[in-house]
């Protein structure tokens, strides 16, 4: 009797999904210092779970449920079982607790297997793929994501007569999978997921956690699903719960039948951790395995500046016939980050997360720029000669950049390039930005000055040169500016004729009057005649 090969697996954190209900009628009997020190207590153990006092890390969020499954759900990640039961009983010991009884649970542990990687499983391998590793990295310890929609269920492979999962070689299992992946991937953006393990800890094989800001998306991916064999033949439910998030200092608001989250700007905030580190992970992970590609989707923080000021700046340059873009492009979202390490390095890099973003619709671009002229766009391996630009002295920073379809995604990709080498701060942040620790970076503040960023300014390649040569010129005459600080001409390392630039001043008016120059005038008119196209984008931080 032949046995079938199963997958290998790596475990990562304990997940578990706490239902509870409410006793409504005990709640609303309850005398008002009862309700006030429940109150006061259930918030603050919502709020140190979502901070993760108890541990060195986790995940936490909190969840009004919808329907008569149950009222509330708190979602806990740890990286231990330990710590896992002891967030339990610590809900216990709270005054709110005597108001609740658990609807429900569900245990679980993440977990990456042979499907996504066998490479990750060989002895004393390392996982050489740059994007791969850090998308490894992040099922393994992932990020719950500020989707306001969340929707769990568990489920099991079949394992009847006609279809049995475990039956099956293989490599047909990871065909099934990597056809099933292509359908996540088409909602990467849009519905992000948590699937992880529960043999021998649950009822059920896997539990899976989707998230999202619309719930007919979440809807829509699973009715594809169905029709996709790995569901329709080999996959059996347990039942559906749904819920929206809501931060902790409303649970008053919870509890009084009061709309929630209620202001705009309490939804998204720090819940937990802004962390960059992008562990929101996608719907190319294949239901009730561990398997699939990174696609980027959620964390980070990407844009800039104050908006009203930005519409202002664009406002008035238009009135001077000036094309100012959009506030994060005419039809994608930006990420920027600034890194000092060198470009032939940070290439290598961000050309493995690349290969990975690439796998998904959501993904437009991403590419290094670098100070212009220190190399030509790498050709054949070898490295250019010409002579670095006058203005691209040492401080030159090298910028990466990346554009996505949907701001959930480009949110995710900030995380990921956040870690790449060396990176000192982020477009529209006044610090660096977190790294896969959470950590906020060190770098210097610039709330206490000004930039535009020209982006993609495709230029004509028999006008290159000139290009370059009238940016030198203006470089002399920025320099002589009052408030002008540093301007930077940058050049895609694959495309010389794709250029970006960086400039940064002490105030937005010092930045204006320059616009507002003759000397910017001329520039402009010049750009008619040597750019493919106008800059496909201006950003103002």
């Amino acid at each position: 009797m032949e046995r079938r090969r199963p997958p290998q697996t790596e475990e990562g954190w304990y997940v578990l999904h706490d239902f509870r209900s409410i006793d409504w009628d005990a709640w609303r009997d309850a005398p008002e210092r009862h309700r006030s020190s429940a109150l006061e207590e259930g918030i603050d153990y919502l709020s140190a779970a979502e901070d993760a006092v108890d541990a060195e890390e986790g995940e936490s969020a909190t969840f009004a449920m919808l329907g008569h499954k149950a009222d509330l759900l708190v979602l806990h990640l740890r990286p231990t079982l330990s710590d896992i039961d002891a967030l339990e009983r610590g809900f216990e010991q709270t005054a709110l607790a005597e108001y609740t009884e658990r609807a429900d649970s569900y245990l679980s542990v993440t977990e990456v297997s042979g499907y996504m990687s066998e490479e990750f499983f060989e002895d004393d391998a390392e996982v050489e793929d740059t994007g791969m590793r850090r998308y490894i990295e992040t099922r393994l310890k992932p990020s719950i994501p500020d989707s306001e929609f969340v929707s769990f269920y568990p489920m099991d492979k079949r394992r009847g007569d006609a279809d049995n999962w475990y039956d099956l070689p293989f490599d047909e299992r990871a065909d099934h999978l990597s056809s099933h992946g292509e359908i996540g991937k088409e909602y990467a953006g849009r519905v992000t997921q948590i699937i992880s393990g529960s043999i021998g800890l649950d009822d059920f094989e896997w539990g899976v956690t989707l998230f999202a800001d619309d719930p007919t998306e979440v809807k829509d991916l699973l009715y594809e699903m169905r029709f996709d064999p790995s569901t329709s033949r080999f996959a059996e439910f347990g039942r559906f719960l749904s819920g929206r998030r809501f931060p902790p200092e409303q649970l008053g608001a919870f509890l009084a039948g009061e709309p929630i989250p209620q202001d705009e700007s309490d939804h998204g905030h720090h819940h937990g951790g802004e962390s960059a580190h992008g562990g929101h992970h996608g719907t190319d992970s294949h239901h009730g395995d561990s398997s699939g590609h990174h696609h980027g989707d959620s964390g980070g923080h990407h844009g800039g500046g104050d908006d009203e000021d930005e519409e202002s700046v664009r406002s008035e340059l238009e009135e001077m016939g000036v094309y100012a873009g959009q506030p994060h492009g005419e039809d994608v979202h930006a990420v920027v980050l600034y890194s000092a390490a060198d470009s032939a390095e940070l290439h290598e890099e961000v050309d493995g997360l690349r290969t990975n973003f690439d796998h998904y619709d959501t993904h437009v671009k991403t590419a290094v720029y670098g100070p212009s002229e220190a190399a030509k766009p790498p050709r054949n391996g070898e490295r250019g000669t010409r002579e670095p630009s006058e203005l691209a002295d040492e401080e030159s920073e090298t910028a990466v950049v990346s554009l996505w379809e949907t701001e959930r995604a480009a949110n995710t990709a900030a995380g990921f390039l956040a870690d790449l080498p060396e990176i000192v701060r982020q477009a529209g942040d006044d610090r660096a930005p977190a790294g896969a620790d959470g950590e906020r970076g060190d770098g210097p503040a610039s709330d206490d000055s000004w930039g535009t960023m020209g982006m993609f300014y495709a230029v004509k390649p028999e006008h290159r040169e000139d290009f370059v040569d009238t940016f030198e010129d203006a470089g002399a005459l920025l320099a002589d500016m009052e408030g002008h600080r540093k301007t930077d001409l940058l050049v895609n390392r694959e495309d010389e004729n794709d250029m970006f630039i960086a400039s940064r001043w002490d105030s937005r008016e010092d930045a204006m009057q320059f616009f507002r120059s003759d000397a910017f005038a001329d520039a402009v008119e010049f750009g008619r005649d040597v750019l493919e196209k106008r800059p496909r984008h201006v950003f103002l931080a």
